[in-house]
């Protein structure tokens, strides 16, 4: 399954996320010449293949789009997924394959050389400002910043404290003496995990530590302690050093680096909206003109929550709408949340976020869509139950 279901799942996703279901089907096919080439996990193949894959497809299909005859789409089609599939599985198997088998030995090269040299706490210099500047696989989930310790320890999700480092950039350093310190911690000790623990949770680590033993599942319990102990207290230092500095600076420094997050990421997700909300309601400022919902002619019955992913971001906004239309005593509204992609058109109402209402209206025209700022708080849901009761009203 690591070898082989994982990759290709993961080629899939990509290749639908560039170029719907077309796209997945050819990503796969290109990975397996990939796999095969190195009969190895080659899940950084399949990031990279993947998306590469669908939009070759895609701009492959632009070359003839209108040009072919009533009753050929069919043939054309399939032949030209077969045929471009089966020339990139014999680049990824002859070309592609080896250059990430050599990517790959490279960098376990790199770290047995560290080991040997017992310099692998130095690996922290390069990994923790990486995370911060999101070079790391995130997850669409979140919370306000007073539950940010929680959902980062329980949840995994580091996510949440990007933008307080992007705010005071010398805090960094902090993470990597902290991340140092429990590398350490665990080579002096001989502690460490059976496999990776993703997310970041600390029930995925300890599931991770529990396999070689008892002892070792303390091992690294400590240097989870250590780590963190590390981290505050230079922390602390760096901020109490630069803190009469801070409060005559100008400027929404925090509100600045929670864009910047976003923009090293390439989109927005709950836990920024919600950190962004949380600091807004900190420092006054202008209210806004409250935007007007549309009003939907048929029954509302099914409202979608969409986002590029389908999950995190709009199952978020699913739970918040679900529990205000509970509240208002209203029934028999199915609200759920899916990708873009994966829209059929069926939904009432789709929710998506304002950059997003373009790719869904495309997706479900015959859909009232309502675009918010954010998935975690807007007035949006308060008008949408609003829409419902009226017309609940109007029934009666």
């Amino acid at each position: 399954m690591v070898t082989y279901l994982l990759p290709l799942l993961i080629a899939n996703t990509a290749g639908r996320m560039v170029y719907g279901e077309r796209g997945g089907v050819v990503a796969t096919i290109a990975t397996v010449g990939v796999i095969v080439g190195t009969n190895i996990p080659m899940f950084l193949g399949a990031m990279i293949m993947g998306p590469i894959a669908a939009w070759i497809m895609k701009q492959v299909d632009k070359l003839w789009d209108g040009k072919i005859r009533p009753g050929f789409e069919m043939l054309v089609n399939n032949f030209s997924a077969g045929i471009l599939g089966m020339i990139l599985a014999i680049v990824g198997f002859f070309a592609f394959g080896p250059v990430m088998l050599g990517i790959s030995a490279a960098l376990g090269a790199a770290v047995d050389w560290l080991v040997s040299l017992n310099l692998l706490p130095l690996v922290s210099i390069i990994v923790e400002p990486a995370k911060v500047l999101f070079l790391n696989n995130a997850i669409n989930h979140g919370a306000s910043a007073p539950g940010a310790a929680i959902i980062q320890f329980f949840g995994g999700i580091h996510e949440i404290y990007f933008p307080y480092a992007l705010s005071k950039p010398t805090t960094i350093l902090a993470l990597i003496a902290g991340g140092a310190a429990g590398v350490t911690t665990n080579m002096v000790l001989g502690g460490g995990l059976a496999f990776p623990a993703a997310p970041g949770s600390i029930i995925a680590v300890t599931a991770a530590a529990i396999g070689p033993g008892v002892a070792n599942l303390l091992v690294v319990y400590l240097s989870v302690i250590i780590a963190a102990t590390v981290t505050f207290l230079i922390t602390g230092v760096i901020l109490r050093a630069s803190r009469k500095r801070d409060i005559a600076a100008e400027g929404d420094a925090f509100g600045a680096a929670i864009a910047q997050t976003e923009a090293n990421k390439g989109k927005s997700s709950a836990a920024m909206d919600a950190l962004r909300t949380s600091t807004a309601t900190t420092a006054p400022e202008a209210t806004p003109a409250p935007a007007t919902t549309a009003v939907a002619a048929a029954p509302i019955e099914t409202i979608v929550f969409a986002c590029d992913a389908g999950m995190g971001s709009s199952a978020m906004g699913a739970s918040v709408l679900r529990n205000k239309l509970k509240k208002a005593g209203i029934e028999g509204v199915t609200v759920t949340n899916a990708a873009i992609a994966n829209l059929d058109g069926a939904a009432d109402v789709v929710i998506t976020q304002q950059q997003l209402t373009d790719r869904a209206t495309a997706k479900s025209p015959d859909s009232l869509h309502v675009s918010v700022d954010n998935f975690m708080n807007s007035p949006k849901y308060d008008e949408v139950v609003e829409m419902v009761k009226e017309q609940r009203k109007d029934e009666e």
